[in-house]
């Protein structure tokens, strides 16, 4: 029987783990990865859910292989959010 700071230990790493179920969940993910950007990996997965994921890691790919971008996060957003209103024009 675990005793309570046994039982929040394992619980703890037990939330390191991930549990992907969907293969836009795996995309965000890899996203959050590629960018150093693990904070916001939600705010990823809802970009893989709504757009097509080989775009979206060739994007990161490319960013993450940047050595002068300080936030690759917000750069990745300005340029996704730059391509999607230039298709709506």
């Amino acid at each position: 029987m675990l005793n309570n700071k046994e039982y929040l230990k394992l619980l703890k790493e037990r939330s390191k783990t991930s549990h992907v179920y969907k293969k836009f969940q795996l995309t965000g993910l890899a996203i959050a990865r590629l960018l150093n950007d693990e904070k916001h990996k939600s705010f990823y997965i809802k970009l893989a859910q709504q757009h097509n994921d080989g775009k979206l890691i060739s994007l990161a790919k490319d960013i993450s292989e940047r050595k002068n971008i300080e936030n690759k996060g917000a750069y990745f957003t300005a340029i996704l959010m730059r391509t999607e209103k230039s298709k709506k024009k």
